[in-house]
């Protein structure tokens, strides 16, 4: 692991930047063999599936689609920069149709159906909640209809399951869990006792269980004492932290995200909750803007990968906060990221399959053809789909702690620090809970 940011980022820009040199080559290659006028004239329609109302949206869903707008709006008029520069998919334009991800897993279900046989979508890229991802990934496989998974965290998706037609872009809650752990670790954190505050459903549970068996293989002493999981989306945790209070651990593990997430800060704040326990926080950088001076100071939390300000230094990375702050005069955090890097790779496997099928349209089939196995750079780093046989992605992430700048007005991270994806994901050939279990073989932190 390393220590030091300057180094970190000096490390992470030469590897953005070979890269980016290879993805540039690749590209423009693909665009010399694909296209053809005649397929100019074709558009490719999109599914853009999150939340758009209820707790998960202000702070998740639509930022989220927030980046998907903007990062289309580039790729229409060519743009954004090599080797996303060719307008639209490779001549053709891309439209998109928007899915508001609220009302439960039956209501997306439907939803899916109705993307693919009556907006007549080529592709779906969505879903936040790790429910809604357990119940739609069957259904597109079903239909033989490409999808991609663009956020949802728990692990089971690929490790319980072998799709065709389905993918995610982003690595699993599992990295999120293993990060927090190592980073306590590394910085010699006192933990002798743990309370646990995750959200009763795939997400909150697979959460819990990845950072209880991380700590048990880094920090075999320590005891879990209140061990709460309310109900997703109830916003009012008074009997929950007045239950932490009145026994407070070493450390509190919380993986709460949305709405969820602010509520709880902004009841529990008041309180002293995070000045009796260490705050530690797996998704949390999402609400860090909304919260402000709300936010305590010292909390350590992670943004489900190297994102926002924790991203590393690059061209890309900086192309991407221009283009996103001056669309909406704030800086993106890790929806928006998520949802860019599930973009750029459906883009490039666009390219490369028109490419192999003579510059037409290409299939579903051809299109998972062309992503499987495959890696791009992103604005938050390399995104390898190095798992599921390929269908689920690996990346770097980070960690960092809060301190508010009062002269700046926002939340700072220090005390960040990388890890690389083969540190915090599993390897291709085991479960993410055997790997813990088996006190992580193969894990490369140097």
């Amino acid at each position: 692991m390393k220590k030091s940011r300057s180094r970190q980022q000096a490390g992470a820009t030469i590897q953005a930047r070979r890269g980016w040199r290879m993805s540039a080559a690749v590209a423009v290659a693909t665009a010399l063999a694909a296209m053809a006028p005649a397929q100019a004239q074709e558009v490719f329609r999109i599914g853009v599936v999150s939340f758009l109302s209820g707790q998960a949206a202000e702070s998740f869903g639509v930022p989220a689609v927030n980046g998907g707008k903007v990062l289309i709006d580039a790729f229409n008029k060519g743009e954004a920069p090599a080797p996303y520069n060719r307008v639209g998919f490779g001549g053709m334009k891309i439209e998109a149709v928007y899915v508001d991800e609220n009302g439960g897993a039956t209501k997306q279900v439907q939803e899916l159906r109705n993307l693919y046989d009556r907006e007549k979508v080529d592709a779906v890229v969505g879903y936040v909640g790790s429910g809604d991802c357990l119940a739609v990934a069957p259904v597109a496989e079903e239909m033989k209809r490409f999808l991609i998974l663009y956020d949802c965290g728990t692990p089971r998706i690929f490790e319980e399951n072998k799709y065709n037609y389905v993918f995610r872009t982003a690595s699993h809650g599992t990295m999120d869990n293993v990060a927090l752990a190592r980073y306590l670790k590394s910085r010699n954190v006192k933990v002798g006792t743990m309370n646990l505050f995750n959200q009763d459903y795939a997400w909150g549970q697979d959460s819990r269980k990845d950072f209880v068996l991380a700590m048990e293989r880094l920090y075999p002493d320590a005891k879990v004492q209140s061990d709460l999981l309310p109900k997703f989306g109830s916003g009012q945790y008074g009997t929950e932290i007045s239950q932490l209070m009145s026994k407070p651990a070493d450390l509190l593990h919380s993986s709460f995200w949305g709405g969820d997430l602010q509520s709880f800060i902004l009841q529990s704040g008041p309180r002293g909750l995070f000045k009796k326990s260490q705050g530690v926080l797996s998704a949390a950088d999402h609400v860090l803007q909304g919260l402000g001076d709300k936010m305590p100071d010292g909390v350590i939390l992670g943004a489900r990968g190297a994102y926002g300000l924790m991203a590393p230094k690059s061209d890309l990375n900086d192309w991407w906060w221009s283009v996103y702050q001056k669309a909406y005069n704030v800086y993106p955090v890790q929806a928006p990221y998520r949802m860019a890097q599930a973009l750029m790779g459906l883009k490039l496997a666009a390219e490369k399959a028109m490419a192999a099928n003579g510059g037409k349209k290409p299939t579903p089939e051809q299109l998972a053809e062309a992503l499987k196995g495959s890696e791009w750079q992103a604005p938050g780093g390399r995104i390898r789909m190095a798992l599921g046989d390929g269908h689920q992605a690996i990346q770097e992430t980070a960690i960092g702690r809060t301190k508010y700048d009062a002269a700046r007005k926002m939340v700072t991270l220090q005390d960040i620090q990388r890890f690389p994806a083969e540190c915090v994901n599993p390897p291709a050939n085991m479960k993410s809970e055997d790997w813990i279990k088996a006190n992580f073989p193969g894990a490369k932190c140097d």
